[in-house]
């Protein structure tokens, strides 16, 4: 009994730590999301429509759970609305599937996931919580609560502190490949890069990288660390 007594007390203690653990003490606040996202801008050819000037931001812990997101304009209407459950959806997915050996971002799971490849449907395991939604400006909108959502293209990356993966950072609202270099970006003004470094699970093209089942098709004036990689190719036909 003293022996089985002592297991559930440990259990006990181990639950307790894990809750504490649980919270969002790891990753950045609202506030500092926001001082790195607009550093991030400030650095030139992000590319896409609006060089990264028009963004929502979310920080997920590794829970999963919404801890903050933002906007980077004074009027949170001048960014698509839609861009909000994106960017909550892309901080759970790049948290979701990354390891503390493993730094895997949204950008990397493109070619995976579509049609005759081996992931293909798995955006359908865990669906976004429209609930979680916040009206631009609102208070409400997930925050401590885990959203779901899986998104496959540029712009989510998983957060570390040391060797350690404590969450998903998530940035929508330009072309996806602008959300991607702008999180890029916004991770390493936060010092939270994985221990390979800031680049180990950057965004690759297959122009000018050759295919690769990690490859991310080109956007609108796409750029990559300062370099021009060029356009979206057109519709098939035109």
């Amino acid at each position: 009994m003293k022996k089985i007594l002592g297991v559930l007390m440990a259990a006990a203690v181990c639950s307790a730590t894990d809750a504490a653990a649980a919270n969002c003490n790891d990753v950045p606040s609202a506030s500092e999301l926001r001082q790195a996202m607009l550093a991030a801008a400030k650095i030139p050819n992000a590319g896409g429509l609006f060089e990264g000037e028009r963004m929502w931001g979310a920080v997920v812990n590794r829970d999963g759970e919404i801890c903050a997101y933002i906007t980077t304009t004074a009027d949170p209407t001048q960014v698509w609305p839609g861009s909000q459950a994106i960017a909550k959806a892309k901080a759970y997915t790049a948290n979701a599937f990354s390891l503390d050996t493993l730094a895997l971002s949204t950008a990397q799971l493109y070619t995976f996931t579509q049609p005759g490849h081996s992931l293909w449907s798995l955006g359908q395991s865990n669906l976004w919580h429209p609930s979680l939604n916040a009206p631009p400006g609102g208070q409400a909108g997930g925050t401590n609560q885990i959203g779901g959502g899986l998104i496959f293209f540029g712009g989510g990356v998983p957060i570390y502190r040391g060797t350690k993966i404590v969450g998903g950072l998530g940035i929508s609202g330009d072309t996806s490949c602008a959300d991607h270099e702008i999180a890029k970006r916004t991770r390493n003004a936060l010092s939270m890069n994985p221990p390979g470094g800031a680049l180990v699970d950057d965004i690759t093209y297959s122009v000018p990288d050759g295919p690769s089942v990690f490859t991310h098709p080109r956007c609108i004036d796409t750029w990559r660390n300062g370099q021009f990689i060029g356009d979206e190719l057109p519709a098939a036909g035109y």
